[in-house]
């Protein structure tokens, strides 16, 4: 699986200092939504291998770093380009839509 497992630890090293955009999914595992489109996200990760890092925060586990961002409500996704936040969304999203939004943000 391309997609990688972010914590409040690893944050900052594999997003605020990624050489790559970064798509970040917070998620969390009781969230009927998230579980919609986590293979999405997953299929997209390889899809786009090597262009953009795409990662996952699961809200429970790392609460600090979806407090920081402001997620409210989930899922979120954020993306990132050189530490910076480019862009959030709220709520699924189907394929064609997070694909169109990653093409945007590379």
């Amino acid at each position: 699986m391309s997609t990688l497992h972010l914590t409040d630890e690893n944050f900052k090293k594999e997003v605020l200092e990624s050489q790559l955009p970064v798509l970040v999914d917070f998620w969390a595992q009781w969230c009927g939504p998230c579980k919609m489109i986590a293979p999405i996200v997953d299929e997209l990760a390889k899809e786009y291998l090597g262009k953009i890092k795409i990662c996952k925060v699961d809200v429970d586990s790392s609460p600090k770093t979806a407090t920081h961002y402001g997620v409210m409500s989930i899922p979120t996704i954020i993306f990132f380009n050189k530490g910076k936040v480019t862009e959030q969304m709220v709520g699924a999203l189907n394929k064609a839509e997070l694909k169109r939004k990653i093409e945007e943000n590379l």
